[in-house]
C-alpha cells in the first residue's frame, strides 16, 4: 500500500546523498587522512544524524523551525559556524602537514567517538538536511501514513546514508588510493578546507 510513496522518498534520498556537500566532504577527508575505520565512525555519525532529523519532522518541530525565521536563522549560523571552523582547521593543518606514504599505514588519529561525533554534528547541523526532510514529511509523505510506516521510512534512509558513505569510506580508505591521493595532501586538505568554508559562506550569504 506504501510501496510507491517508499519509492519516491528512495529516489529522491539517492540524489540527495550522493550529491557532493558537507557529508561527502567529511567522510571523504576522514577516511583519506585516517583510514577506513575512522571513515566508517563519521559515516556511523552521519547516519545517526537522519534519526535526529526523522525525529524533529514526527515530532513537528520541523514546522517550527520553518515557521519562525528567527530559530531557523540561528541553525543555519550554527550550521555555517561549525563547517567554517572545519575548513579552516583543515588549511591550518595542511600548512605544517608532512605526507609520504608511510602514513597510509598508521592508525586513525581521531578516536571512533570524536569521528561518529564529526560526521553527526556535520549532518545534523546542516540546514539543507532540515529542509530536505520537511520536504519529504510535508510533501511526499502523506498525513494519513501510520506513524509506524514513517518510523520505518526513517530508519531506512538512516541506513541507506550510513551504506553510501561507508562505501565510499572503503574505497577511500584502501591503502593503494590513500597513498595515491595522500600524495596530494596537502593540497588535498586546503581543497576540503576551501569547501567547507565555501559552503559555510553560502549558507550565511545565500540561505539554504
Amino acid at each position: 500500500m506504501y510501496w510507491a510513496e517508499f519509492f519516491i522518498i528512495a529516489i529522491a534520498h539517492l540524489f540527495a546523498v550522493v550529491s557532493p556537500g558537507p557529508d561527502f566532504a567529511v567522510v571523504m577527508r576522514q577516511s583519506v587522512r585516517c583510514g577506513t575505520r575512522s571513515g566508517l565512525w563519521t559515516s556511523l555519525g552521519v547516519g545517526s544524524a537522519i534519526l535526529l532529523h526523522v525525529a524533529y519532522c514526527l515530532l513537528g518541530v520541523a514546522l517550527l523551525l520553518l515557521q519562525s525565521p528567527a530559530l531557523f536563522n540561528i541553525m543555519k549560523l550554527l550550521a555555517a559556524g561549525y563547517l567554517f571552523y572545519l575548513g579552516v582547521q583543515s588549511i591550518r593543518g595542511s600548512l605544517i602537514q608532512q605526507v609520504d606514504e608511510g602514513e597510509a599505514a598508521q592508525e586513525p588519529v581521531l578516536s571512533a567517538a570524536r569521528a561518529f561525533g564529526l560526521g553527526f554534528l556535520t549532518n545534523g547541523l546542516n540546514p539543507k538536511a532540515t529542509l530536505f526532510f520537511l520536504a519529504l514529511f510535508t510533501v511526499v509523505i502523506d498525513p494519513n501514513t501510520p506513524t509506524s510506516i514513517q518510523i520505518m521510512y526513517g530508519l531506512y534512509l538512516a541506513v541507506a546514508t550510513f551504506l553510501w558513505f561507508a562505501l565510499l569510506s572503503l574505497i577511500l580508505g584502501v591503502p593503494r588510493v590513500r597513498v595515491f591521493i595522500l600524495r596530494i595532501g596537502v593540497w588535498l586538505e586546503r581543497a576540503m578546507g576551501a569547501i567547507f568554508i565555501l559552503i559555510s559562506l553560502q549558507i550565511v550569504l545565500n540561505g539554504v
